[in-house]
Order: structure tokens, then C-alpha cells, then sequence
């Protein structure tokens, strides 16, 4: 034997022996964590940057704005084509937000998510009445305002 594997230091701090399977597993899930917050902020920037375009068209057909800039470009389904463009933005913009409230409800404890989520649906259900059955002003402008607004602090 050679002196090094006389000295019982030394024997301590042989690990060869040891089972080392999981013992990075902190380490993994830190890293997992880390991944999953990166997809979630990436996640958030594309869904705000496809909404801030879509925002556009639904700017420019909204009554709302076209009474406020002082210029009238109604046209024959135009209440339609805002309709669809303002389905699309409440379903892909707001969904973190629609989940996040899910999630908030599910754990019985309401917060932001559920405030955003509760303001963009009210605001995209009423306006779907106005343009199908009710008469009245839609408001679908809230549904791209709340939705991008809110994405892009989320984003900070």
C-alpha cells in the first residue's frame, strides 16, 4: 500500500464509491427554472409584438378613434372585420392573461392576472353583442388596449 491509502483523510474524501445519480438535481432544477422563466418572457414578446400589429387595423376601424380623429372610413362590414381582428387578439394576446386568472382561481386567490383577464372579457363580450344582437358603441379598442398595454409591463 502506498501512504496515501494509509491516511483514513484521505479514505473520507474518496468519492468513487459514492452514488452520485440526482445529486446535481438542484442544480437541474434551477437551470429548468431558469429555461422556463426565458420561454415565458419570449413567449410574452412575441405575443406582444403580434399584437401591437394587429392593434393597428383595429385602431384604425374602430368608431371610437375614427370620431375622435374627426374622419369616417365605416364601410360595409367593417363592424365584422373588427370583430374577427379583436377575436384574434383576445384569444392569442390575452391568453397568459386568461390562464394566469384561471390559475389564480384555481389556487382562490384572485390578483392581477384575474383583473386584466376580467377587463378584456367583459370589454370583447360586449363588444361581440353590440356588432350580433345589442345596439351601442363596441369597445374592442379595450381588448387591444388592455391586452398590449399589459404585456408590455409584464415584459419589465
Amino acid at each position: 500500500m502506498n501512504k496515501k491509502d494509509d491516511n483514513p483523510k484521505d479514505k473520507s474524501m474518496n468519492h468513487s464509491n459514492m452514488d452520485q445519480v440526482g445529486m446535481n438535481k438542484g442544480h437541474d432544477d434551477q437551470r429548468g427554472h431558469q429555461n422556463h422563466h426565458a420561454m415565458m418572457v419570449a413567449d410574452f414578446k412575441k405575443r406582444f409584438f403580434f399584437s401591437l400589429i394587429l392593434i393597428v387595423p383595429i385602431l384604425v376601424l374602430s368608431p371610437m378613434i375614427q370620431t375622435f380623429l374627426g374622419v369616417n372610413w365605416r364601410f360595409a362590414g367593417d363592424s365584422y372585420i373588427l370583430f374577427g381582428l379583436s377575436t384574434v387578439l383576445f384569444f392569442y394576446g390575452g391568453k397568459p392573461f386568461l390562464s394566469g386568472a384561471i390559475d389564480e382561481l384555481k389556487k382562490k386567490s384572485p390578483a392581477m392576472m384575474m383583473l386584466i383577464a376580467l377587463a378584456i372579457t367583459v370589454s370583447y363580450v360586449y363588444s361581440s353583442f353590440t356588432v350580433f344582437v345589442l345596439e351601442g358603441n363596441d369597445f374592442f379598442l379595450g381588448v387591444g388596449n388592455t391586452s398590449s398595454h399589459n404585456a408590455s409591463r409584464s415584459l419589465d
